[in-house]
Parts: C-alpha cells; structure tokens; sequence
C-alpha cells in the first residue's frame, strides 16, 4: 500500500464558516486501482497527484473523470438518497476535476464544465452542473460594503456572515460618526480575515443539480440548489436544522444568505444581506439591500432598502427604496421616490415598526413615518408623524389628512400583533436577530406621550371651537383629534397596568433602585433598547474597550437580558407623572390596575366594532367573523 496522510477537508481549528467535514486519511493509488480508473473511462495529468480515503475507497465507482492537479477523494461506500425514497451508490460519473478535495461518500455526475478549486463535504449530492470554481480575488460576498437609505452613499453597511439586524441598524445610523465607523469596519475585516476560507467550499448533505454556475461561493451544511442560473462571490449559511433552499432561474452575487432563507423562482440578489427564514421569491429582484428575520418578498424590487423583520411585499409593482422598514407590509403599486428635487437618488426615510401601506401608495422621501401608522394615497409633503404613532395618513386630491391614534382600535393592529410571534419562523439556535414583539414599550409609548403634547398645543394654539387643525401640512379634523387623544390616552394606561403587573412577575418591588432605562428609547431594528445603552456602546467601540465584533453582538444580547429591568425603570417614573405622584402606594397600584382593566375592556370592545363594521361590508362570511371574535378573549380572561 502507498504512503498514507491525513488531510482534513478544512481547516479542524477554524470550523466557523460552517463546512462540517470528516477529517480523512488519504493515500495513493495502487497500480491496480490506476488501471480500473483507466478501464473506466478516466485519465489523470498526473496520477501521483490523485489520492484517495485509506478506508472505503473503491475505484469502480468513478467512471469518465478527469483528474489535474491534486484531487482528494473519499470513500465510496454508502449510497445516497437524492430523491425521496430514491438511492443511487456514491461516486463520480462525468466529471473534470481540478484541485479539488471530495469527501466520504458522494455523488457527483454530469459536471458539464469542471470543478475547480474547491473542497466538497460528505454526502453530497452534485449532478447536472456546469461550473464550480474558485478564482484569484475570492471574497465569498464578505466585506462587502453597501449603501442602504442613501441610494448613491458611499457605504454604510459592511456585509459579512455574522451580520445580524441590530449591527446593520447600529452602523447605518452611526455612519456619520467617522471614529466609530471606522472602528467597527475594522472589527469586521478581523472576523472576514480570521473565517475567510481559502477556496470555495461546499458542505456536507448538500444538494447541487441543474444549476449552470457556482462560482467563489462557500455554500454550508444542508444546502439544496435546485436549477440556480449564477451564485457568485456568496456565502449561503444553511445547516442541517435550518436549511436553505436556492430555486430555479435565481441569480445571486456578492451576497449572504442566512439560515432557513430560500431564493427562488427568478429571484435576482446583487449586493445584498438575506437573514434567517427570508423568502425571497417570484421575480423579486434587489440590490444593495438587506433583509432579515421572517421578511417575505415578492415580485417586485428593492434597492437601497433596510428591511428589519417581518417586511411583507407580494406585488409586482412595488418598489421598496431608499427606505428603513420593520414590520411592514407594503400594499399594490407602492412606491418610494428618492429623487425630490433632481439631485440624484439621495433622499431617504423611514417607516417605523408596524407600519403599513395601501395600495397605490407613493410616498416621496424624505420623510419619518410613526410607528404602526397606515400609509394611503399619494403624499408628496414629505410628513414626519414620528411624534404621532398609530395614525392614518392619508393623501387625497393634493391634500394630506391625519387621522391620530386611529390604527390603536383596528382590527388590522390586533390581528399583526398576534401573528408576529407567531410567525417567527426561525429555529432556536440559529436567532442572530433579535426580535422584541411588545406593541407598547418605552418607545412606543414615549411617541404617544410626544404625541399627546402635540395635539393638545396644536388645540390650545387654535381653539377648540374649529372644524380642522393644521400640522406641517396636514389637516387634522377636529373630531379626529379628540379621538386620537382619547385612544392615546387608552393605549397609556393599558401600558400601564401590564407593565406593572410585568413587574411584580419579575420581582421588581416599588421603586427601581438603577438608574439605566431613563430617557428616549429606540427601535434597532427589531430590538427596543434605551438610546443612552445604544451612545454607551458606541462610546466603548471608539474608546477601544470591545476587541471583537463578536463582543459587539453580544452587548446587544446583554441589553436584551436586561430588558425587563429598563422598561421598568422608564415606567415607573412615567406612571409618576401621568399620576402626579411621588411613588406608587398601593392604592395607587389598584387604581393604576382599575384604569388599565377598563382601558383593555374598551380597547377589546373597539377591536370588535371594527370586526363587526367590516363584517358588514357583505364580502366576509360569517364563520370568519366568528372565528375572529372567538380568539379575542373576555376581560375576565
């Protein structure tokens, strides 16, 4: 027998970019194998450069190869299932290799072109191919920076395997702070140095056929592609629990797919970050985008859009750009201009969680939507409801109305509060993002307190005797702002007593003896953190007391744990001013508990009506109306 040496399929050390292979004792070619290779069909440049698995190597399993350079092959013992319910026995039929390592019990035929440079894992299924290749230059769509909001930026998102929601959102708004920019571009180049692999990969159980070209792609554990026209330059983050699946006539360059992802059905990605469980399918094209956790898009295109969590757009004519969205869903025909006044695609917004729009909408940037607000129309007054949570708006004959509070009492907010966390589609061990699902929180409640204060001074400035207000170019009727004021005020003391009843749960008796929690909060896509935990962070990253980017990911985490403690820090000095209290006795407590019952009591009865009212627009049948009403529990419940 010849010399035998070990060659792992990757480096055993460094194991981070997801390639699960079995570490293999190779060995070369007997004489007698070399002529049943040959009688096969097979040739080599150099037969001394062709070894093979001391263990389970059979040579009569390789049929019309041909071998240049080194190629490293595994045992050939087992068949594999490519198929359900269908088993062929490993081995390679057809095929041009070139440096390339297989592992333990593949399959690999019909290889139109060659495999060039890579290392495959065990039990692969490849078939029908035409190129697998790595080239000079490769970057696995790692260290890609891209710019999102600001179509023609430079640059505000660096792009890399790890990247979850809340680091793209921290980069994006603190791109102007150069010193902070710089220093977690420098984090990144470390974790892209330290994981960068040095040639293509593919994973164990992974499953390649009909596809035309993979080229500088590493492609993990569990991956199916099925009939993909083009991968390039592409990290594709499946593993065995959480499979990503790439379809047919899809297109995807310079990107990274995340965990339980699938592209299909002509879906074309260019620049872009997919996080875990997206859908991104039918036509959809994007560029210099990002997606993560649960979004779902469909037919139409994005460009230069951030789509936090739960983004939904199913409809051909949408186009998503220049815009920062979270739990959205985007109606028919939308469409964001970012080129106000001819200056190029500069222009941006946002659409704060929770947010909405109609179909036919289009909204020119710059603009800042509130949370949970309902976009219709065509607004061209760049508004900013920020302060004004939960509201309609509304673009009608060269007029913009506002309707504040509204979407507090509509079915429609009942029904995507409920469903979100129901809809989280991700397995537990693979959540990089982090999703808060709380409709009311500090940030959402700070936006009604502004918001309260707005309309009281746009009443105390005009009168209460007037049929419509005015606010930064839109009209206000005046029945509508004594709802809004009135639902405000319901959504405050719900907040209130379930805040406090969240208290006593986590044993938070009285007054919270830290400080953290105070101030402003924020919404970084997807996870509710004060601002001043956000400013600490940043301060440590410049100051140099974080060595890694994985330090930085887990002082989100960190903030995340602490959750609780903070909301009721903020709550409770919030309860006090809404009260005008110096601390909560306990009758204070049973009032608070008294206003929040009854607040929810109306708030149901609201979701209700507005059930019934629908109901009664003659399109929805009963059993659905019913089906509705039961999953909206009684007060004593």
């Amino acid at each position: 027998m010849s010399e035998i040496s070990s060659y792992p399929n990757q480096n055993p050390e460094d194991n981070s970019f997801g390639v699960n292979t079995t570490e293999i004792n190779y060995r070369h070619l007997t004489p007698e194998e070399t002529a049943t290779l040959e009688s096969n069909g097979c040739k080599a440049e150099d037969w001394n450069g062709v070894m093979v698995s001391a263990e389970g190597f059979d040579p009569k399993f390789i049929h019309r190869v041909s071998f240049y350079g080194n190629v490293l092959l595994g045992a050939t013992r087992k068949s594999i299932e490519i198929t359900k319910g269908f088993f062929c026995h490993s081995g390679i039929d057809d095929a041009t290799l070139r440096n390339v390592t297989v592992g333990n019990d593949c399959l690999i035929k019909h290889i139109g072109n060659y495999i060039n440079d890579y290392t495959i894992g065990d039990e692969c299924y490849i078939a029908n191919v035409a190129t697998v290749e790595t080239t000079e230059g490769a970057s696995y769509g790692n260290g890609n920076v891209i710019s999102v909001l600001d179509e023609a930026g430079n640059g505000n998102i660096m792009v890399f395997r790890d990247l979850n929601s809340q680091l793209a959102a921290f980069m994006v708004r603190h791109s102007d702070d150069a010193d902070l920019r710089h220093a977690v571009i420098r984090l990144i180049n470390e974790e892209v140095v330290r994981t960068q692999p040095d040639r293509g990969c593919i994973g164990s159980n992974v499953k390649i056929v009909n596809t035309v070209e993979i080229v500088n792609s590493v492609i993990e554990d569990g991956c199916e592609i099925s009939g993909a026209t083009r991968l390039s330059d592409c990290t594709i983050k499946s593993n065995r629990n959480s499979s990503v699946f790439i379809g047919s006539n899809t297109i995807i360059e310079n990107s990274i797919v995340a965990d339980g992802s699938s592209i299909t059905d002509g879906a074309r990605l260019q620049d872009c970050f997919v996080g875990e469980a997206c859908q991104l399918t039918s036509g959809f094209t994007a560029s210099q985008s990002v997606f993560f956790a649960n979004t779902f898009m469909s037919n139409g295109e994005a460009c230069a859009a951030f789509c936090g969590p739960f983004c939904a757009s199913h409809h051909k004519s949408s186009l998503l750009i220049g815009g920062e969205y979270s739990f959205y869903n985007a109606g028919s025909a939308t469409n964001f201009s970012n080129h106000a006044y001819k200056m190029g695609p500069i222009h941006w917004g946002t659409l704060e969680r929770g947010s909405k729009t109609a179909s036919g909408t289009h909204l020119l940037w710059p603009a800042q939507i509130g949370a949970f607000t309902v976009v219709m129309g065509k607004l061209a007054g760049h508004p900013n409801t920020k302060g004004l949570p939960f509201s309609y708006i509304i673009g009608e004959n060269g007029s913009t109305w506002l309707v504040p509070g509204h979407n507090i009492v509509t079915v429609g907010l009942y029904r995507d509060i409920k469903k979100w966390p129901q809809r989280d589609m991700r397995s537990e061990d693979n959540q990089k993002s982090i999703i808060d699902f709380d409709w009311l929180s500090p940030m959402t409640v700070g936006e009604i307190l502004r918001g309260k204060k707005i309309l009281e001074n746009i009443v105390k400035v005009n009168g209460d005797d007037v049929a419509e207000y005015h606010y930064h170019g839109m009209c206000i009727k005046a029945s509508s702002l004594k709802h809004g004021l009135h639902y405000y005020d319901l959504a405050l003391k719900m907040f209130m007593g379930e805040v406090m009843e969240k208290a006593k749960k986590n044993g938070f008796d009285g007054k919270p003896t830290w400080q953290t929690g105070l101030g402003r909060w924020e919404d970084l896509a997807g996870q509710l953190l004060p601002l001043a935990e956000e400013q600490r962070l940043s301060d440590d990253i410049k100051e140099g007391n974080i060595e890694t980017i994985d330090d930085v990911i887990d002082r989100f985490k960190e903030i995340e744990a602490n959750y609780s403690r903070y909301e009721w820090a903020w709550a409770y000095r919030m309860i006090l001013e809404y009260y005008g209290i110096k601390s909560i006795t306990e009758d204070d407590e049973k009032r608070i508990d008294a206003d929040s019952s009854a607040a929810h009591a109306e708030w149901l009865a609201a979701i209700k009506a507005d059930a019934e009212k629908e109901f009664r627009l003659g399109d929805v049948p009963r059993d659905t109306l019913d089906g509705f009403l039961a999953k909206i529990p009684s007060q004593e419940e």
